[in-house]
């Protein structure tokens, strides 16, 4: 290209670079996350089961190759076990990258990875050695996570706040891997600007539109939401911060939340939930939307957290 029709493009505007191009939320790169985790080699991503363990270390592959740094200490992975009923001392781990901008606080972006695995741990409550492939619950919400990973390091800005990425483990079996996690932060929880959840993100469906929980949880977030539009997406808000999710246990110990969920459906906790279902491109355009509320939040050097109303 002529470097003169280079620089008046970029002067008004219209010319972006392909690395610029690459921090897009991306229909493609968000099916094919789906592909590799809803895949039947990794069985459903079961908690303590290889395919649980397999995923976990994909994500962290994928946090050391976006650049993020290991979240704790020299390592992505915050190991933890639980008791579940009649089973103890069940092993699991958050999956944690850190993106240090040098702030005094720092925004938490989650998903959880694990899902229903083969059935083995949840008493016959669904089909055991059937494999539950969880495309939407929890893929969606990984691949989610990643493109949000990939804009915040790639993106060329160093935004006022640090991040930290987290991939939750045994969410599915009692929001485990967040009740560990607030239980034992890795930053202060009080220096933590607010959790944004990703859970179900995958199956968007234009007559409901996205639900966006934890609306009143902050003070500031019905001027974060003001005016706020995303082309091809339709969304709704939630006052609620409590909820079924990893975002629940952030927002019970003080933290202002987001919770993003496209809805439930036939295929919830199904063997049928698989990854030809996803809605790649409509989950490209929810990401794009979290990205504009992220950096209307970042405005604000505090939020002002709002606990339940007796």
């Amino acid at each position: 290209m002529n470097k003169k029709w280079l620089l008046w493009l970029c002067a008004a505007g219209i010319y972006t670079s392909a690395s610029a191009q690459d921090t897009i939320p991306n229909a493609g790169r968000i099916q094919g996350i789906v592909n590799y985790l809803a895949a039947n080699k990794l069985k459903g991503r079961g908690t303590a089961e290889k395919g649980g363990w397999k995923a976990s270390r994909y994500v962290a592959r994928q946090f050391k190759k976006l650049g993020l740094q290991p979240g704790n200490g020299n390592s992505y992975f915050q190991d933890f076990t639980f008791d579940r009923k009649e089973h103890t001392n069940i092993p699991s781990r958050n999956v944690i990258g850190w993106l240090n901008n040098g702030a005094s606080r720092t925004i938490i972006i989650g998903a959880h990875y694990d899902h229903l695995g083969t059935a083995v741990l949840f008493d016959g409550k669904y089909p055991i050695g059937q494999i539950h492939n969880g495309a939407d619950d929890n893929a969606s919400g990984v691949a989610g996570l990643l493109e949000l990973v990939r804009y915040y390091t790639q993106n060329g800005a160093k935004e006022s706040f640090n991040f930290l990425f987290i991939a939750f483990g045994g969410e599915e079996l009692g929001l485990q891997g967040s009740k560990y996690y607030t239980a034992h932060p890795l930053i202060p929880l009080d220096k933590t600007h607010f959790m944004l959840n990703m859970d179900m993100i995958g199956r968007y469906n234009p007559e409901r539109g996205i639900g966006i929980g934890g609306y009143g949880s902050a003070e500031e977030w019905p001027l974060v939401f003001k005016e706020v539009q995303q082309p091809g997406i339709k969304f709704f808000t939630d006052a609620a911060g409590k909820g079924a999710s990893d975002h629940h246990n952030f927002y019970v110990n003080g933290v202002p939340v987001m919770f993003f969920h496209t809805g439930g459906h036939d295929d919830y906790h199904k063997p049928t939930d698989d990854a030809p279902k996803l809605q790649a491109a409509a989950e490209a355009n929810i990401v794009q939307l979290e990205i504009q509320l992220i950096n209307r939040a970042i405005a604000y050097p505090v939020l002002h957290y709002v606990g339940e109303k007796p």
